[in-house]
């Protein structure tokens, strides 16, 4: 008996030892070889390792990531820097069915779930859009646009019909923190919304200068110039108008900031004054009517403000809008040049500053936009401009003397060359009212001269202006 009771205890002390063993002990000899290799990435994609590529959760933990997986995917999609951004083009938004009907969405409003709660808090005006609106047209009156803020937590910062996008322009708040690229992905669901975008940030281009000289490289003659009664915009900083170089050039002013105090007039003041200045500080185009948009201060703006200016401009019937600034693609300010080029404005702006490495510049990449880089003195290229097939022409903008404030200063970037162009354009108009805006494109390209690789280069474009020859191609 005694032998027998041996057995079964020993029977039973095995057993046990063997319901002890943890299932993963079973199924592989290294527990810890499974996590170091989820950190390494080794079995990222294997059922053991969590989505995130950290350890392995259960339970509640499992579920919790599993939760803010598709949020952090619509984030990567959507993508909402916090600092310094490099812009890239985005897709078109998608287009909602046509037959969605207007109406709060099925099942009674939208509410964010919790795990769409952006991490960070609003901020200020930073990176490349306003970090808590979002652009959307819609299409409906002012009722459907309070019931679409209504269904997805939004607040009506403004609304107004846009010539150049031809619809109602609505500009909704974000007052929950949650991620732009979240909130534009659900708007996405309401058939009343149009277009969606970010409100882009968009910066003047301006760069030091130390040095003067003039504007002799393209073959204008100074004393024939003339853009008289041309009807030119300029979307840009406020001006100095009592600037004497201005006197008599401004036909007209629009404030797209007036809730903004304004600081800086230097910027339009120096563009205004190189297209159409007039006495010692002669501009490129003396007699040429200035139609004035202020929509930037502390050398920033936002989509917003930049599409009520452009609105502005073509209620002007101008002839020429100059943009001398950059900013990322955006899908509103792309239907908006094509639409003002449809009206037959000629649209320049500038490349941009920000190196050669540096993303396509918007606006002056989109196909209706002459995109203007900048030279200097003796046909260089000027170091921190943009580079891209995109580049169109070059122009003069290197240590200019231009009007700024009450005053002059020495200014350089592609900005300041946008403006020479603007003038050069104006000059062509004048001696051909009836020259439409695609001949005037097609002759600056046949008639720059080349500066760099033969033929249309990434640096140069077609070359150097020559505003001369571009008038002799006109027959």
């Amino acid at each position: 008996m005694a032998a027998e009771a041996v057995i079964r205890f020993a029977a039973m002390i095995a057993a046990m030892t063997i319901a002890a063993v943890p299932a993963s002990a079973q199924t592989s000899a290294n527990p810890d070889r499974t996590k170091i290799d989820c950190r390494n990435g080794a079995n990222a994609a294997g059922a053991d390792c969590a989505k995130d590529g950290s350890d392995t959760k259960s339970g509640s933990d499992a579920a919790q990531s599993d939760a803010v997986f598709l949020p952090a995917l619509i984030v990567d999609l959507f993508p909402n820097p916090a600092a310094t951004p490099v812009p890239t083009p985005r897709p078109a938004p998608a287009t909602p069915p046509a037959d969605n009907q207007a109406g709060p969405p099925p099942g009674g409003p939208i509410i964010s779930p919790t795990d769409l709660i952006a991490v960070q808090p609003p901020r200020a005006v930073v990176g490349d859009f306003v970090p808590d609106e979002v652009l959307v047209t819609v299409d409906g009156d002012a009722g459907a646009v309070q019931q679409i803020a209504a269904s997805f937590g939004l607040e009506v910062r403004s609304q107004r019909q846009s010539r150049l996008l031809g619809t109602t322009l609505v500009r909704f708040g974000i007052p929950d923190g949650r991620p732009v690229g979240v909130v534009l992905a659900q708007l996405a669901a309401d058939g009343r919304t149009q277009r969606r975008e970010p409100n882009h940030v968009y910066s003047l281009q301006q760069a030091a200068g130390i040095v003067n000289y003039a504007f002799e490289r393209i073959a204008l003659d100074a004393k024939q110039a003339s853009g008289e009664n041309v009807r030119i915009a300029v979307i840009d900083t406020g001006i100095d108008d009592t600037n004497p170089a201005l006197s008599g050039v401004i036909a007209g002013q629009f404030d797209a900031m007036p809730g903004v105090p304004i600081e800086k007039r230097d910027h339009g003041t120096s563009i205004d004054g190189l297209i159409a200045g007039v006495g010692a500080l002669e501009g490129m185009a003396p007699g040429a009517k200035i139609y004035h948009a202020r929509a930037f201060e502390g050398g920033k703006s936002t989509m917003d403000v930049i599409l009520s200016a452009l609105d502005w401009a073509a209620d002007q019937d101008v002839r020429i809008i100059n943009m001398s600034f950059v900013g990322p693609k955006n899908d509103l300010l792309g239907v908006a040049c094509r639409n003002a080029r449809a009206l037959g404005i000629v649209l320049v702006a500038a490349a941009g500053n920000n190196g050669p490495k540096a993303p396509f510049g918007y606006p002056a990449a989109f196909d209706d936009v002459i995109a203007v880089t900048a030279t200097d003195a003796r046909d260089g290229l000027m170091p921190q401009a943009n580079r891209g097939a995109y580049v169109f022409i070059s122009a003069p903008g290197v240590e200019m003397v231009a009007p700024s404030g009450a005053g002059s200063d020495v200014v350089t970037g592609t900005s300041f060359a946008a403006a020479i162009v603007s003038g050069a354009i104006a000059n062509l108009i004048h001696a051909a009212p009836d020259r439409s805006a695609d001949d005037i494109e097609k002759a600056l390209a046949a008639t720059a001269r080349d500066l760099g690789p033969k033929g249309r280069d990434n640096d140069f474009g077609y070359g150097l202006l020559d505003i001369k020859a571009a008038e002799a191609a006109k027959d």
